[in-house]
């Protein structure tokens, strides 16, 4: 616990001139994305180039926050003494068409499957950012049993 009682923070994402128009969104609990305007892919993470075709014009367009989980770990013994185990760590296949790695929150790491749905929730930062996660979004069908890598 912090000295003003409040639970100790996870290590937050810093911001860069690349990532600041993803990270200004977060604050309204906005996501989103980068999109190639020369081949239409969306990119994820923020970067300077789009990875598939190299071109560089890219624009932020909003992202609906829905998706699936592609595969998962569960965390028992974090590195971060900040953070309570267990939890999980999963790659989330946005239905935007990126994979992001984030967080599933709002279930028990035993209840997390592949194929999962699952919709963006947000934990706020020091600084008035919001960290994207994700929780449950309705039925899954089709999951299949756990793939933990």
């Amino acid at each position: 616990m912090s000295e003003a009682g409040e639970r100790p923070r996870r290590l937050e994402p810093p911001v860069t001139d690349t990532s600041e128009p993803f990270w200004e969104a977060t604050r309204r609990r906005r996501l989103l994305m980068q999109w190639c305007v020369d081949c239409g892919h969306a990119v994820f993470f923020p970067r300077d180039v789009c990875p598939r075709c190299l071109g560089s014009r890219l624009e932020w367009r909003p992202s609906a926050g829905t998706g699936s989980v592609h595969t998962y770990t569960v965390e028992h013994n974090p590195q971060n003494p900040n953070l309570t185990a267990p939890y999980t760590i999963a790659l989330i296949d946005l239905d935007d068409g990126v994979r992001m790695m984030s967080n599933v929150v709002g279930c028990p790491p035993d209840e997390v499957r592949v194929g999962m749905r699952v919709a963006v929730t947000w934990e706020e930062l020091s600084d008035g950012r919001n960290l994207p996660l994700f929780e449950p979004a309705g039925p899954t069908p089709g999951a299949s049993s756990p793939s933990v890598v």
